[in-house]
C-alpha cells in the first residue's frame, strides 16, 4: 500500500509518501521556523498564510522525489488534530481534494499517533508498549497493547516539556526555538545548581507538571541578575535540564515495571534532546528485556512521513473491523 501522509499542523508544511508503513520514498518538509523566529513563537495566521503559498509546491516535489504519480497513490493520510485551527485545515482541504480527485480513501490521523510511529519507521513494535512523548505541547505516556490501540497514563498538568524548555531559554537570550540550545549548553555545563524535582503527589503517579520549574529557574535568574552575581549559562542549562530529564526517565521506568512493557519509544520534538537519549539509555540498559527506541532526528519534529505511518496502520484497523 503507497500512503500519501500530509501533516500542517503548525509551522511545518510536509507531505509524504510511504509504502506499507515502513518504507519512505519521500519525505519533504518546509519549515517557518526562520519566519516565526522574530516573534518569538508561532503566530498561527502567519504560519496558516505560508502553508497556502507552499502546499502545491511541497506536494509535487514529495511526486518528484518518489518517482511515483497520483494514480499509484492507494491511501491518503492527514493530520487532522491536535493543531492550530488555521494551519490544519490546509492540509485538511489539500488531502481532501486529492483523494475525491483520485477517488482515493482518506483517513484523519492524530498528530501524537503520529510522533509515536515515527519509531516504526526504523524499529518494530514489540507490544506492550510504553510511549513518552515529550513535545513543545504535549507531555504523555501512553500505554499501547496492540496497533492503534492507546491509554493515556499520564500528561502534563500544565506546560509541556518543549514549551517550558522554550520559556527557559528566551530568558537566557537565545533564538527561538530554544530547546536544541538549552540541550547543547547543558551538555557542556555541570548540574551545580539546585532545581526541583516535581513527581507530584496525587492519585496519578504518571502525571506531570513543569510550571514549578520554569517558575523556580526564571526566579533564580533574576535574583542572580538583582545582586550582580555571576552566572555561569552552561551550569544553569545543565541544572535545569537534569531536573526536567529525572522526572520523565523515573516516571517512564516506574510505569513500564507497573505494566510489564517490552518496549519503549520515545517520541515528539524533544525526542531529538542528546541529555534524554543518554538519561533514558542507561536506565533501560538496567532492565531486562526491555528494549529502547528513538526515532532518527529526521523524524522527531514534525513530518508527513509519520503521518503516513500511523495512516496505514489505522486503515489496516479499519479493514480488520
Amino acid at each position: 500500500m503507497l500512503v500519501l501522509g500530509i501533516e500542517t499542523s503548525c509551522d511545518e508544511t510536509a507531505v509524504a509518501i510511504v509504502r506499507n508503513g515502513k518504507k519512505v520514498l519521500a519525505n519533504i518538509v518546509y519549515s517557518q521556523i526562520a519566519i516565526h523566529k522574530e516573534y518569538g513563537g508561532v503566530v498561527p495566521e502567519v504560519a496558516s498564510r505560508n502553508h497556502v503559498r507552499k502546499i502545491t509546491l511541497v506536494f509535487d516535489e514529495a511526486f518528484k522525489e518518489a518517482g511515483v504519480t497520483a494514480r499509484d497513490i492507494d491511501l491518503v493520510a492527514v493530520t487532522h488534530h491536535p493543531g492550530l485551527i488555521g494551519s490544519l485545515l490546509v492540509g485538511i482541504n489539500a488531502a481532501t481534494i486529492f483523494a475525491m480527485a483520485y477517488d482515493i480513501p482518506l483517513v484523519e490521523v492524530n498528530h501524537i499517533h503520529g510522533h509515536v510511529y515515527a519509531n516504526y519507521i526504523e524499529a518494530d513494535f514489540n507490544f506492550p508498549i510504553l510511549a513518552l512523548i515529550v513535545s513543545g505541547g504535549h507531555t504523555e505516556l501512553v500505554l499501547m497493547r496492540k496497533h492503534m490501540n492507546f491509554y493515556l497514563l499520564g500528561q502534563t498538568l500544565d506546560d509541556a516539556v518543549g514549551e517550558t524548555y522554550d520559556k527557559v531559554g528566551r530568558v537566557l537570550g537565545l533564538d527561538y526555538p530554544a530547546g536544541s540550545a538549552v540541550d547543547k549548553l547543558a551538555l557542556e555545563g555541570e548540574a551545580k545548581y539546585s532545581f526541583p524535582l516535581i513527581y507530584l503527589d496525587d492519585e496519578n503517579k504518571f502525571n506531570f507538571s513543569f510550571s514549578g520549574l520554569k517558575t523556580a529557574v526564571l526566579n533564580f535568574i533574576n535574583s542572580k541578575k538583582m545582586h550582580n552575581e555571576k552566572l555561569s549559562i552552561p551550569d544553569l542549562a545543565a541544572s535545569f535540564q537534569n531536573s526536567v530529564i529525572r522526572v520523565l526517565v523515573d516516571k517512564t521506568i516506574a510505569a513500564t515495571l507497573k505494566y510489564a512493557v517490552k518496549q519503549i519509544v520515545v517520541a515528539g520534538g524533544v525526542a531529538a534532546n542528546r541529555g534524554l537519549r543518554i538519561a533514558m539509555r542507561n536506565e533501560v540498559n538496567k532492565l531486562k528485556n526491555v528494549s529502547l527506541t528513538f526515532p532518527p532526528f529526521t523524524y522527531c519534529t514534525d513530518n508527513a512521513a509519520m503521518i503516513a505511518v500511523a495512516g496505514y496502520f489505522q486503515q489496516q484497523q479499519c479493514e480488520k473491523k
